[in-house]
């Protein structure tokens, strides 16, 4: 039991960012591995700020790309945002999302890896 507790403890401490790391918006895509054709669901969250201007979301394989932007109004934007990409060609993906702020700049950026697999019966 001691065992257990001490090797929980040491996980919690070893994935919590340190105070002040944490990064200005986070995605969560859903699923990380599909069929062909695939519907991603991607769902940023960003902290509220009034320097917010826009979130960019992109999918992007070895033969395929597409990206959206959505436009922010400072602190005035919902924190949360849900982006949906419908029917992805089969592919590793990396799908990105960007933070820019009033002057352009990038405030933060995250990616996460998606498997689209080929469906059994092809095209």
């Amino acid at each position: 039991m001691k065992v257990r507790a001490a090797l929980l403890g040491i996980l919690m401490l070893t994935t919590t960012p340190p105070t002040g790391a944490r990064d200005r918006i986070a995605i969560i895509v859903s699923p990380t591995v599909a069929f062909a054709p695939a519907n991603l669901s991607v769902r940023t969250t960003i902290d509220v700020d009034p320097e917010n201007r826009a979130v960019t979301i992109v999918a992007e394989s070895d033969d395929f790309y597409r990206s959206s932007e959505i436009p922010l109004d400072g602190d005035k934007a919902p924190r949360t945002t849900t982006f949906e990409f419908r029917s992805l060609p089969p592919g590793i993906y990396e799908v990105r999302a960007r933070l820019t702020g009033a002057g352009g700049e990038e405030r933060g950026s995250v990616r996460r890896s998606v498997n689209v697999i080929s469906s059994a019966g092809g095209r």
